[in-house]
Order: structure tokens, then sequence, then C-alpha cells
């Protein structure tokens, strides 16, 4: 007995080793160009973009599958962001995903929420709280105005509303040049 548990401990450690040195000896670089892209990107998790998320959308943008332009909360800022990074030209904002709106927050009219949960599983970053058949909340802070939960509300009580500028939100707007359509 005491012999077969040392054998299987001995079996588990080499295991283990093995497993240890074959992650680190064949480990998968990411493609830098698109941590640039991403960390770049808003991270709103929107879809506005076409794509599922931010790092979808940057991996298509480094594959030729899709353009700088189609990130509505990026705007303008983000396009020319986008140009510098992969020497491109800049274009206005395609007005087919969408149009530059300034940072907005979901709000919840608590006394019309029915409880459904609808508009929890429709964030894609967990702002909202609540539980089936009670009201639900949104939190602020983690909210990125990508309107997901808008749409699955049966009783339309979730309204956008802007971010006031305090001294925590301002920031400074920088000069940003025209874009002509070509």
């Amino acid at each position: 007995m005491i012999v077969a548990i040392f054998t299987l401990s001995a079996l588990a450690g080499a295991s283990g080793l093995l497993l240890g040195f074959a992650a680190v000896r064949f480990k998968v670089e990411g493609d830098p160009v698109v941590e640039k892209i991403e960390a770049m990107l808003p991270q709103s998790q929107c879809g506005q973009c076409g794509y599922v998320g931010c790092r979808s959308y940057a991996e298509a943008i480094v594959a030729g599958e899709a353009d700088i332009n189609q990130c509505p909360p990026g705007g303008n800022n983000g396009i020319i962001a986008l140009a510098e990074l992969l020497g491109r030209d800049p274009k206005p904002l395609n007005a087919e995903y969408g149009a530059e709106q300034p940072k907005r927050v979901a709000v919840i009219d608590e006394q019309s929420c029915i409880g459904c949960t609808l508009c929890i599983q429709a964030c894609p970053v967990d702002a909202i709280l609540g539980a089936a058949k009670h009201m639900h909340t949104v939190i602020a802070r983690e909210c990125t105005g990508c309107e997901l939960c808008l749409a699955p509300c049966p009783v339309d009580c979730i309204q956008m509303e802007p971010v006031a500028a305090t001294i925590t939100t301002w920031k400074w707007t920088y000069p940003v040049a025209e874009i002509e359509a070509a």
C-alpha cells in the first residue's frame, strides 16, 4: 500500500514537472500589434463595430478584415490614434456603425423595474445588479454606455444619461483635426 502511494506520488510529481516545462517551453506569444490596438480601444465591449468585443475587433484590424473607423465609442480621437499606430490615413467614422456620442451611463427607473433579469444577461461588463423579481440598479462606474441593456428591457425602464463632468470624470479634450471623406 505504501509502495503504491509513493509510486503514484512520484508519477504525479514527474507529470507536473513535465507539464510545467512544456508550458514554459512551448508558450505561444500574442501579437504585440493586437495588444497595442486593444489598449487604444475604449473597452466598452459593445459590439457596435460588428465584432463581439474590443479584442476581436483588434484582431480583425490586424488581419485586414476590419477598418479602423468602425468604433463609435472611440470616436475620431480613437480613429486618429489607430491611424498613427498603423501608419494609415485617418478616415471619418463609418456612419453604418453609429455616431460618436458623449459618455453616457444606463439609469434604471427602479419604480418601473419588474426584475426580469434580461438587462443583467445583456450587460457585457456586469454593471447591473439585481435578482429575479427584485429591482435592479446600475453600477455607474462600471457601465460603459454600450446600450445593450436597452433593447431586452420589456418595460423600457432603462434610460441612457450623459455623465456629468466632475473633477473625477473631466478629461482634457485634445485638439482634433477634421477628417474629410474621400
